[in-house]
């Protein structure tokens, strides 16, 4: 939640006890930050910030508020918590936009998703929309805290999604809109982190991604673009790409025992969307 990726705070050749203990009683007191330890012992800060590309994982524990038990298959030996915060945020209605987060079973979440045309975004209006229709999903992402949201999460069925992985509305920056993407490329390495979604509220699971995967894409204006995700990136973009093939993180969980753990959730979920009399279509499991 608080670094997008892990980052040394002190190694073990430092070698002053005084310098030690002073690092160590800030960091007890900084309580927004998770350690860890790797094979060699050294300290790492490894907590990241919610995904509610949609990401989100939920609090289960007093003791654990931003981290969950490491799987066995972490790299490193790291025990990592990719998406999580202190409590999970629905947004509800934000400022500045009349759109909001879909949930499970909401059928927006399993539609097919069209593709945006080469002539609608040489089209100055459709460009117009396009970018305004992105800043509103940031709106909605950022009031989540979260570092990504793909259209169908708020009821859209178009293939566009947008992240931060920085999860910092300051750092806009970082701010990454994709249209029409498509992964080129994946790598044979692959990584188990734990994922949660907004559209799935109150549940996590293990997921496993490619550790890397090359992505084309359109931009804004409709150029063509070619990028490289990796670690971090290329989960929030593996996870926010599922949306737009109506595919959700519970399609990928590991294990069947995983499924089991989520699936008295899901059974809520479906009651409600079937409670709400303002949801009249059938839901999509």
């Amino acid at each position: 939640m608080i670094s997008p990726s892990p980052k040394r705070i002190l190694s073990p050749s430092v070698q002053s006890p005084a310098l030690i203990l002073l690092v160590l009683s800030f960091l007890t007191a900084v309580p927004t930050c998770t350690m860890a330890f790797s094979a060699n012992a050294a300290v790492r800060r490894i907590a990241r910030p919610a995904a509610f590309l949609h990401y989100s994982t939920r609090t289960t524990a007093a003791t654990r508020p931003f981290t969950t038990s490491p799987p066995s298959s972490v790299v490193d030996g790291l025990s990592t918590a990719l998406f999580g915060a202190e409590t999970e945020v629905d947004p509800g209605k934000v400022a500045g936009t009349d759109l909001r987060i879909v949930k499970y079973p909401h059928p927006s979440l399993r539609r097919h998703n069209q593709e945006y045309t080469v002539e609608e975004l040489k089209d100055k209006e459709t460009q117009k929309e396009v970018a305004r229709l992105a800043k509103e999903m940031f709106l909605i992402m950022y009031a989540a805290q979260g570092v990504g949201l793909a259209a169908p999460q708020v009821g859209v069925n178009k293939r566009l999604l947008v992240y931060n992985q920085s999860g910092d509305p300051k750092k806009w920056l970082d701010e990454v809109v994709l249209i029409n993407p498509h992964i080129v490329e994946t790598s044979q390495a692959k990584t188990i982190e734990t994922e949660g979604c907004l559209s799935f509220p109150e549940m996590d699971g293990l997921v496993e991604r490619s550790k890397w995967i090359k992505v084309e894409a359109l931009n804004l204006k409709g150029k063509k673009i070619k990028k490289k995700f990796v670690d971090w990136e290329a989960r929030i973009f593996q996870h926010e790409y599922d949306h737009l093939d109506g595919k959700v993180y519970v399609d990928r969980l590991t294990t069947a025992e995983e499924l089991a753990k989520v699936q008295p959730r899901l059974d809520e979920l479906i009651e409600e969307y079937k409670a709400d009399d303002a949801l009249t279509e059938e839901p999509a499991l």
